[in-house]
């Protein structure tokens, strides 16, 4: 069994997990499996499983995923047939493991722009301390079972930006982008403290009160933690994966800057 860790952008997916309508990034997985002739069974290599089932619009840093491989199957050969909004950077090798059961830490990371003046950073802080130990989160998912976590959140004052990081050792389905409306809901001032008292309660939430997640665009799948694994990276891959996503990074700076010229400005 081969574990590899994958970072994508997810903006252009309709998810991680495959499905009937829509390109997601398990179907270009098995995709460029299939073109590097590496052994399928209905499609699907032997073994596999994957670490988590990201929403459309979510990104990864180390997404997780294994199967039985063959012994030339690095990363590096792995992105010959991948594209570049998905590069494998690292694996390791384990007769018995499962890429979502054996996983004992999730983490993600949210990234809110609002400067000071919109979201108060102390505000944000106490409610991440609320939220984090272990509680039922059934008000925070559509997921009627798995809801109770035990999860760590924190966040800190990045310039405009208020990062959020969530760490647990699996997470109900959009809790994390749930969680960020309700965090973002007390630093704002449009809800108190005592709001996610009652959407930790036992009874349901309801109407206006009801928590709407957030945009999963924001959000990245950081790491997973996987005990007696140690992966190693492939340089290559890695070099790869660096100069994919930092390209983005300024493609992405200077589309902000021409958005940002056409906001009127108020002469008239």
């Amino acid at each position: 069994m081969r574990a590899f860790q994958l970072a994508y952008d997810g903006t252009g997916y309709r998810g991680f997990q495959r499905q009937p309508h829509g390109e997601t990034v398990e179907d270009t997985l098995f995709d460029a499996l299939a073109a590097l002739d590496v052994e399928l069974v209905d499609g699907v290599p032997p073994g596999y499983a994957a670490a988590g089932r990201t929403d459309a619009g979510v990104s990864a840093r180390a997404q997780t995923v294994a199967f039985e491989a063959p012994a030339w199957l690095t990363p590096r050969a792995f992105n010959g047939e991948l594209p570049a909004d998905i590069r494998a950077w690292a694996y390791d090798d384990a007769d018995e493991f499962h890429a979502t059961y054996d996983a004992t830490e999730r983490a993600y990371r949210y990234f809110r722009y609002g400067p000071g003046s919109e979201l108060d950073a102390d505000r944000a802080a106490a409610a991440c301390e609320q939220l984090s130990g272990a509680h039922d989160f059934h008000n925070f998912t559509p997921d009627e079972t798995g809801t109770e976590r035990d999860l760590s959140a924190s966040v800190e004052r990045d310039e405009a930006f208020l990062v959020f990081e969530f760490r647990a050792g699996g997470f109900a389905r959009q809790l994390v982008r749930r969680l960020v409306s309700a965090i973002v809901a007390v630093a704002s001032d449009e809800r108190d403290l005592s709001f996610l008292d009652r959407a930790l309660a036992d009874a349901p939430l309801t109407g206006g009160d009801g928590i709407a997640p957030a945009a999963p665009e924001p959000l990245v799948l950081l790491d997973v933690r996987y005990p007696g694994l140690d992966f190693t990276v492939d340089e290559t891959a890695a070099a790869s994966a660096r100069a994919v996503f930092d390209r983005r990074r300024r493609e992405r700076l200077a589309g902000a800057r021409v958005a940002g010229t056409l906001v009127p400005d108020g002469d008239g």
